[in-house]
């Protein structure tokens, strides 16, 4: 039986932390080839310091000769996203950075696993195992504590970016503790909130002053209690941010990306990875199934797990379960979403709408719990499955 009632933490970060600032990066040079040609294939990373970006990898097109000719763009990607997070401090600055870019041709050998020819499907461009999960605890169907610390990061670099807080920096962090009654949040015992801020004399209390408005207007009415316990900038002073902070790399908050903690993750990141790369594309599509196992109302709680082989289509396995909320045993549900699904990776592209450039804005603020998007961003979060899993349970 789970439990019932306990407290549980999550943790967001900004766009402009260090590692989410390389994300964008990686994530926007993806979409740049997509956008030219959707069946690139793209893995890149990104790192960043101060003063000085380096961006690595390898690609994939059709024609290899036309790679050269991309490469004098990803200088102004990596500018354009910099500056549109919003530094300009005086160790990194969209105008003055050191861009190095070293991203080279795809390797044969991976091509040839993942290609499809001589009647052989595309198989998976790695091995791996990929977990998507949903809750009933938010209308997101995401669990409370990381879908409200992401609000709260998202709703104060709005605010940062319109003029309204010109104070608050890029470089952010956010932390929640919620309190559980019967298997329901409905509490927040603690707010952490770390943020940088422009003005040197703005004190803790100052920056709370600042933030704390905001953070009440994202939360739940009766959710913040007198016993809440806040924790804002604790250490004093932030000043100095983001990548002259603290270096920056691709993919190492694979937790906040996800559900905070509240599921199982299956190692691989996500951004700067072409939809062909089931460590992205299969968690998405895990996602995608859990959310429709809950919306169709089959449990309260669901994870998916699925499993792949490098240059094998079909997934090795799919495991469901509903920690005890289902309505139906899992093997049902195990049968069902293999039914309305082709889970080969040219399927769930196929099925999702993959082949776009529609990553950059997956960045920050996490990859799940978003709205759809009509351009087919964010298309994995889309309920549409519920008449058909119905049928197929």
């Amino acid at each position: 039986m789970p439990r019932q009632n306990f407290t549980f933490t999550s943790e967001s970060v900004s766009e402009g932390h260090p590692d989410k600032v390389c994300d964008r990066i990686s994530d926007a040079v993806l979409d740049a080839f997509i956008a030219e040609e959707p069946e690139a294939r793209v893995a890149c990373e990104t790192f960043a310091t101060t003063d000085r970006v380096v961006i690595g990898g390898e690609v994939g097109l059709s024609d290899q000769d036309k790679l050269h000719d991309y490469m004098g763009r990803i200088d102004q990607i990596a500018r354009d996203c910099i500056r549109d997070i919003g530094y300009e401090q005086d160790k990194f600055h969209h105008e003055t950075v050191e861009v190095t870019n070293l991203l080279h041709e795809q390797s044969a050998h991976i091509a040839q696993g993942v290609d499809a020819r001589d009647n052989k499907d595309e198989g998976a461009g790695d091995q791996g195992i990929m977990f998507g999960y949903a809750v009933n605890e938010t209308p997101q169907l995401m669990p409370a504590p990381i879908c409200y610390a992401h609000n709260i990061l998202r709703r104060l670099a709005e605010e940062r970016k319109s003029g309204a807080e010109p104070a608050l920096g890029p470089d952010a962090k956010s932390q929640l503790t919620v309190r559980y009654e019967d298997g329901k949040p409905v509490e927040v015992t603690s707010v952490v909130l770390s943020t940088q801020h422009l003005d040197e004399s703005l004190s803790s209390d100052d920056v709370r002053a600042i933030v704390e408005p905001y953070i009440r207007e994202e939360l739940p009415d009766g959710w913040l209690t007198g016993a809440t316990e806040w924790w804002v900038n604790p250490t004093g002073k932030f000043v100095i941010g983001g990548p002259d902070g603290d270096a920056g790399l691709t993919g190492r908050k694979i937790i906040v990306d996800t559900y905070g903690g509240a599921a199982p993750h299956g190692g691989g990141a996500f951004s700067g990875k072409d939809p062909t790369k089931v460590d992205r594309s299969a968690a998405y599509a895990a996602r995608y199934l859990a959310k429709n196992v809950v919306a169709t109302g089959l449990a309260h709680r669901c994870t998916i797990q699925l499993s792949y082989a490098i240059g094998v289509a079909k997934p090795l396995s799919i495991y469901a379960d509903t920690h005890g909320t289902g309505q139906v045993h899992e093997s049902q549900i195990e049968q069902a979403v293999g039914e309305v699904m082709d889970l080969t990776p040219r399927g769930i592209r196929t099925h999702l709408g993959m082949n776009k450039p529609i990553y950059q804005r997956t960045a920050a603020y996490g990859h799940f719990g978003r709205e759809p998007e009509a351009d087919g961003g964010f298309s994995w979060e889309r309920t549409d499955l519920v008449d058909a899993l119905k049928a197929a349970i």
